[in-house]
C-alpha cells in the first residue's frame, strides 16, 4: 500500500485505511516474558519520547537521528503507514524545511530489483542501474521520491548492545499540498505490519521483536516503543489481530452507550489519524444517542461557521475550560469485543475543547471522507498503552500514565 496511502486534514492530519474482513474471539492473556526475547537473540527494546497532542497539534511526533555523523529529524508516528520517508535534499520540490535542514541522501539509493522495492508496489526491472521510486498519495497532497538506505541511531544511550541500524526508507523530493498547508514534521514514521515498515526491518535483522506500542498522553507527549520489554506482565486486554493485511485491525465489536449498543464490523487502530471515524449510518446513530442524552443539560449545538474546529460542537452556559467541565455533561462509550474485552472511551477520548471554549466531537462521519469502515484514531487512544504484537498476532491495551519508562527494560506501570 506504499503508493495508495491516504491521509488528510479535517482540519488535522488523518490517516485512512482499507478494511479487511475477518472474525476472531477476544481473550485476555499474559505478555511474553522479557527473558525469552533476550535469549532468542533479539536486542533490547527501543523506547522513544513523543511530543504533540490531539488538539491543537493534531499529531504526535518523535526525533530520530539518521546518517553518519547523525542528524536529527522529526517524524509523525503512524501505525497506518508502511513506508518511512523524510524530506530530502535532492532537487526537492515543495519541501517545507529549509534546505540546510533537509536529509542529504548521498549515494545509498536502493536498486529497482531490491525485494523491498516490490513491497511498495514497484515491478521488477532488468536495468541494474535503475533506482527504486515511490509515490504516496494523500487526501491533502502527495509525496514521491526514491528509496535509500542509511544508518538510524536508535539507542544513543550508553550501555546499549547496538546503537544503530541500517534501514531502508524514502527520500521524498516531490511534496505537493492540496490545501496549501506545509508539512510540519520532516517526515512520516511508518509502523504498519508491512515488511517495509521500520519495526519489520528491525525484526528481519533480529534487532528487536516485532512488537510496537505507544502511550499518547491526554496532556501532551507520551512514548513509543519497539520490542517487548515495556509490555506489562499482567493487566493487558488482548484481542486477535486480523491476519494477512498490513494494517492493525480487530474483529467485530459492539459500541455501547447508556444501555444501547451499536453493532460494528471490524475496527482499525490508527495512531496517525487524529480523530475516530465511522461510516455515516453508525456515525448518525452515535450522534443521535449523544443528542438524546444531552436533552435538558443546557448545551446548545454550535453551527460550524461559529467555531470551525470540528463539524459538531456544543456550547455551555459558560465556556468549557477543561475536560473536567465536560465530564458533567457527557457519558462514557464502551467498545466491547467480547464479554471480557472492552475498551473504555470516556469523554476526553472523543471530545476536544476548542479555543472558543466549546466541546467538539472528535468522532467524524467517515463516509464524507470516503471511509466506509470503523477507524479508531489517536483521540480514542489517549492515556492508554496500545500494543501491536506482531509476533503473536494480537492487539492489546491497558490504562496508565504515559511517562516513558526509566529504562528500555522497565515494564509499563499499568493502572489496574
Amino acid at each position: 500500500m506504499g503508493d495508495n496511502k491516504i491521509i488528510g486534514k479535517v482540519p488535522f492530519m488523518m490517516v485512512l485505511f482499507f478494511l479487511v474482513l475477518s472474525c476472531f474471539p477476544a481473550t485476555v492473556q499474559p505478555s511474553i516474558n522479557t527473558a525469552v526475547q533476550l535469549m532468542a537473540g533479539f536486542g533490547p527494546s527501543i523506547v522513544l519520547p513523543l511530543t504533540g497532542n490531539v488538539y491543537p497539534r493534531g499529531y504526535f511526533e518523535l526525533s530520530l537521528r539518521i546518517g553518519n555523523p547523525p542528524k536529527s529529524f522529526t517524524f509523525e508516528i503512524d501505525t497506518g503507514s508502511d513506508l518511512t520517508w523524510v524530506q530530502c535534499d535532492a532537487d526537492c520540490e515543495g519541501c517545507s524545511l529549509p534546505k540546510h535542514e533537509l536529509y542529504k541522501p548521498g549515494k545509498a539509493y536502493v536498486p529497482f530489483d531490491d525485494p523491498l522495492c516490490a513491497e511498495i508496489g514497484n515491478p521488477g526491472s532488468d536495468d541494474p542501474k535503475k533506482i527504486c521510486s515511490f509515490n504516496v498519495t494523500y487526501v491533502d497532497g502527495s509525496t514521491s521520491g526514491y528509496l535509500v538506505r542509511d544508518i538510524f541511531t536508535l539507542r544513543p544511550d550508553k550501555g546499549s548492545t547496538s546503537g544503530s541500524s541500517t534501514l531502508t526508507f524514502g527520500c521524498g523530493n516531490k511534496i505537493q499540498s492540496y490545501t496549501g498547508e506545509p508539512l510540519e514534521t520532516a517526515g512520516i514514521l511508518g509502523l504498519s505490519k508491512s515488511v517495509v515498515s521500520i519495526p519489520s526491518q528491525l525484526r528481519a535483522v533480529r534487532e528487536t521483536q516485532n512488537v510496537i506500542g505507544h502511550c499518547l498522553s491526554g496532556k501532551s507527549g507520551g512514548f513509543l516503543f519497539i520490542g517487548n520489554d515495556p509490555v506489562p506482565s499482567s493487566g493487558v486486554t488482548w484481542v486477535p489481530m486480523l491476519k494477512k493485511k498490513q494494517y492493525y485491525a480487530s474483529g467485530p465489536a459492539d459500541l455501547f452507550f447508556d444501555g444501547t449498543d451499536i453493532k460494528l464490523s471490524h475496527v482499525l487502530f490508527d495512531s496517525g489519524s487524529t480523530y475516530t471515524l465511522f461510516p455515516s449510518t453508525i456515525y448518525g446513530a452515535i450522534l443521535s444517542l449523544l443528542s438524546k442524552d444531552l436533552i435538558g443539560k443546557k448545551l446548545v449545538q454550535v453551527p460550524f461557521e461559529q467555531d470551525g474546529t470540528l463539524p459538531v460542537c456544543w456550547r455551555g452556559i459558560e465556556p468549557f475550560k477543561s475536560q473536567s467541565d465536560v465530564k458533567r455533561y457527557f457519558k462514557t462509550f464502551t467498545l466491547r469485543f467480547t464479554k471480557d474485552a472492552g475498551l473504555q472511551l470516556p469523554p476526553e477520548t472523543y471530545l476536544v475543547i476548542s479555543e472558543h471554549g466549546n466541546a467538539c466531537l472528535g468522532i467524524l462521519n467517515g463516509t464524507v471522507y470516503g471511509v466506509e469502515y470503523n477507524l479508531l484514531g489517536a483521540i480514542s487512544m489517549l492515556d492508554k498503552m496500545l500494543i501491536y504484537d506482531n509476533e503473536k498476532g494480537r492487539i492489546g491495551w491497558t490504562s496508565g500514565d504515559c511517562f516513558p519508562p526509566i529504562s528500555r527494560t522497565e515494564p509499563f506501570s499499568a493502572m489496574l
